[in-house]
């Protein structure tokens, strides 16, 4: 009898990445064709409804990681993997024939179990490589959050060419019928060229479930709420921000967004291979360092203060006798001192306040890096009035005008999304060194909390506004997040602790000297 050969690791990395970059692909694209059909008038919903379409996909593909990484370990990845991206393809079918909210938000809820792929890829992948050569494995499963990058990128110009630059918007169906078959296609691919897989290992569900009483998987899940569910959440988020600050059409603001995602997904590779190399612990120090210092800097909002400034009292009192845009002159009471003509200070006033108006961003402003103040004075009084000394009779106007410029802006968004990429793969190089026997379910709760940050910060970032009235409220919340993900890994190994996240001393002392990484 022929001994059937080995399968390669590497096709079955190659065939769990490209299955997950299709399943993150559809899991995202309610953020560009909702926008799209709310902004072309097909639906009228409003911010609350549009909320729930885009945060419905996410919150099932998140809480179904669990399972779904249990259910890998126990039936294989290619039985799973190839049951989510059928399953995932028949709700978004249907999506083409939503002619209600109801029944839109309905199959947003069966296709979001494509988000739940990452959990099934993980268990899968990691047990065709050795412990030395996972972080690296995981980092190029992971680059597939590229999928959320690909529609960002292609889905608004698909649109545009689908309804004919918006003349047959009906048009709008043939998306989701496209994302139903390339997962198809690829399920067929997966089904035939895939070899199953299962830890050797047998165990019972209380066993599986047994890691999750550790401290220290609740803290991983912390550090990937931070990492990969504000990359979910900012996918979304950014197309909106970008077309109401900045006042970019879709396409351009899809543009912007990819800018942010794309290389997200590519550098997470990179995160895999620095984890293996100098330890995840040193790659998330310097991951939640960089992100906390740009997201401080992207705090201050595009704003226009108008506040009073410098103005001209009478210095004698009088009659007003002229008043215009430049002067103002006072006839004195006593005739030997004659008239006082005051010159009225107007840089600033007219055209040049007018370009920088808050909410026109006219692109004639120009470049500008700090905050920038123009003053004026306007009269108060008109010819004829009396005047007593020591009073007003022009008040002064100041404007303060911060631009928040957008190449700025989007640097440092593009350097955000490059540090979540790496975080990502680090947070899942600790879990495949802490628990390799249970990568599946570790994983999946970890991906479960990750992604419940891409259900919920979207949402908090819509109350924050509501309440506030600032778009940058956002990234003061994502930097309190970070800051508080770094203070937990830091009294991790540093102190012992009484509470949720704590580690025992000698547990830390061990743990340190089989890996230096903790």
């Amino acid at each position: 009898m022929v001994q059937r050969p080995t399968t390669s690791p590497h096709r079955i990395l190659f065939l769990s990445t490209l299955a997950f970059t299709v399943c993150f692909a559809a899991w995202m694209i309610n953020g560009v064709l909702v926008t799209f059909l709310v902004n072309n008038g097909v639906f009228k919903w409003n911010s609350l409804e549009i909320g729930w379409l885009l945060g419905v996909p996410v919150l099932i593909g998140s809480v179904m990681r669990l399972p779904v990484g249990m259910l890998t370990d126990k039936f294989g990845g290619k039985w799973v993997m190839t049951a989510i991206l059928l399953i995932s393809a028949i709700p978004l079918y249907f999506l083409s024939t939503a002619t209600s909210y109801g029944t839109f938000l309905l199959l947003s809820f069966g296709f979001g179990i494509a988000g739940s792929a990452f959990a099934a890829g993980v268990a899968y992948t990691s047990l065709w490589y050795p412990k030395e050569k996972q972080g690296t494995a995981l980092g190029i499963f992971g680059a597939g959050n590229i999928g959320a990058a690909l529609t960002t990128l292609l889905a608004p110009n698909i649109l545009n060419s689908l309804t004919h630059n918006n003349t047959n918007l009906d048009a709008w169906r043939n998306l989701p019928q496209l994302y139903s078959a390339l997962l198809v296609v690829v399920a067929v691919l997966f089904l035939v060229f895939a070899q199953n897989k299962k830890p050797s290992e047998i165990k019972s569900f209380s066993q599986r479930l047994a890691p999750l009483k550790q401290a220290r998987v609740w803290r991983f899940g912390l550090y990937y709420f931070v990492v990969f569910g504000s990359f979910i959440a900012l996918t979304q988020w950014l197309i909106p921000y970008y077309v109401n600050v900045y006042s970019m059409s879709i396409v351009t603001a899809g543009f912007m967004t990819t800018a942010f995602n794309l290389p997200s997904g590519i550098v997470r590779i990179a995160g895999g291979v620095l984890s293996d190399k100098v330890g995840a612990r040193t790659v998330l120090y310097w991951v939640f360092g960089t992100c906390l210092v740009c997201l401080i800097l992207l705090i201050p909002p595009r704003v226009e203060i108008r506040t009073p400034g410098q103005g001209i009292m009478a210095t004698k009192s009088g009659i007003i006798t002229v008043v215009s845009d430049s002067l103002i002159v006072v006839q004195s009471g006593i005739p030997e001192e004659g008239k006082i003509i005051f010159p009225l200070y107007t840089k600033g006033k007219g055209v040049d306040h007018v370009s920088i108006r808050f909410g026109m961003h006219h692109d004639s402003e120009g470049f500008l890096f700090l905050p920038t103040a123009l003053s004026w004075q306007e009269p108060v009084v008109k010819e004829g009035d009396n005047v007593s000394k020591g009073q007003l009779i022009a008040k002064g106007i100041t404007l303060i005008y911060f631009q928040a410029n957008k190449w700025i802006f989007s640097g440092l968004v593009f350097i955000v999304g490059i540090m979540f990429g790496i975080g990502s793969a680090a947070v899942f190089k600790h879990i495949s060194t802490y628990y390799p026997k249970d990568i599946g379910t570790v994983g999946g709760i970890v991906g479960v909390l990750g992604g419940l940050g891409g259900f919920f910060d979207p949402i908090l970032f819509g109350y924050l506004l509501t309440i506030t009235g600032v778009w940058t409220t956002c990234w003061v919340f994502l930097a309190i997040i970070t800051l508080i993900s770094v203070t937990f890994m830091r009294l991790a190994i540093a102190y012992t602790k009484v509470g949720v996240f704590s580690v025992p001393k000698e547990t830390i002392e061990q743990n340190k000297m089989i890996n230096p990484d903790r």
